[in-house]
């Protein structure tokens, strides 16, 4: 397919993830947001009335290939609700072990934004990240762990925790340790049941 041939709004919000996943979003310009797409200024703001509008549209654009994602690593893992919670955990560290890696992109939009609360980007953030849990939950409950609503929570903990320590120190086995912690978690929640 040419480039020509995808709708012009996603040329735009591939342009956009491309750019802010790999420099960061306010590192990036509007500019060069239209450039990566081929297109002028003019006809970006056509479909994004402003950058922050572009911004929430690229992270709206992670929030379901994320979840998709954790959940077919569930799925495909070997082993009960413990091996496979720690399977998520292993596959993000395999991930970061990878060049163009550069941690949460919900995360790392948080931290630019922290100083501003009520950006369409933080709430499409909070909603990625209570999609995760609340999946998590479904999962475990289903599985018939003690205390779900609790133990999604402190995996969603972990997996944070790990985005940032990792992101931080470069160093993919964080990951691994954090998904050793949600396994014990997991398995405490199941004997207790």
């Amino acid at each position: 397919m040419k480039p020509s041939d995808i709708p012009t709004r996603e040329r735009i919000v591939n342009a956009a993830s491309k750019l802010f996943y790999s420099a960061g979003i306010r590192a990036v310009s509007v500019d060069a947001v239209a450039e990566k797409a081929s297109l002028t200024k003019r006809t970006l703001y056509y479909h994004f009335a402003s950058k922050d509008e572009l911004i929430a549209a690229y992270l709206d654009g992670r929030d379901q290939p994320n979840l998709a994602l954790y959940q077919r690593w569930f799925a495909e893992a070997q082993g009960g609700p413990a091996e496979k919670v720690m399977a998520l955990f292993g596959n993000l560290a395999k991930a970061a072990r990878q060049p163009k890696w550069k941690g949460c992109g919900f995360l790392r939009t948080a931290a630019e934004l922290a100083d501003m609360p009520g950006h369409p980007a933080i709430k499409t953030g909070i909603a990625h990240k209570k999609r995760v849990e609340g999946w998590l939950h479904d999962v475990l409950a289903e599985a018939g762990a003690a205390a779900p609503e609790t133990l999604s929570r402190q995996i969603v903990l972990l997996l944070d925790g790990a985005f940032a320590v990792v992101l931080l120190n470069r160093d993919a086995s964080y990951m691994e340790t954090a998904g050793e912690a949600a396994s014990t978690l997991v398995k405490a929640a199941l004997s207790a049941r």
